[in-house]
């Protein structure tokens, strides 16, 4: 396990933002829930840290309040093997007020930015083929979620 956890600012939505998370990722889980008391920032009960772990990566939702918003600056990339997996995180991260955003990147429901990428991109650009590489980048960038099939059919310079 790393040593290294992103920490990741809520205002009272981390333990929600956690479930959601950790009920996406197939190897994930709680791992530990400090709450609020009395007197403090929060209502007495309300989650203060979420320690959470998704596919092997440690990480810490923490409700500290309204001071400081996500932002596209951060986020989260997850690379899928399949279309169907890409479909999964694409629809579970985007349901319930998430936005789709360009070329793979999305923004769930609590602000966070997470960018859901097949590995079949990655292996496209490693190809040799520079007008074939260019034609599925240009590709890439006319999409919202990704689309291995008509990733593959741009680089091969057919349709899907």
């Amino acid at each position: 396990m790393s040593k290294i956890a992103p920490c990741l600012w809520f205002n009272g939505e981390a333990e929600a933002a956690a479930a959601l998370y950790v009920s996406l990722f197939p190897d994930a889980s709680v791992a530990a829930v400090s709450r609020y008391g009395e007197g403090m920032p929060f209502p007495a009960g309300t989650a203060m840290m979420v320690e959470f772990t998704l596919a092997g990566q440690r990480f810490q939702a923490l409700n500290g309040g309204p001071q400081f918003p996500h932002t596209a600056a951060i986020s989260l990339s997850v690379d899928c093997a399949t279309q169907a997996e890409l479909d999964h995180f694409w629809q579970g991260l985007t349901a319930d007020g998430g936005a789709p955003g360009q070329c793979g990147w999305l923004k769930d429901r609590f602000g966070v930015s997470w960018q859901i990428v097949p590995m079949a991109l990655g292996e496209i650009m490693t190809r040799d083929d520079v007008a074939g590489k260019a034609r599925a980048l240009q590709a890439m960038m006319g999409m919202t979620k990704l689309d291995i099939c008509a990733l593959e059919a741009a680089y091969a310079g057919t349709t899907p």
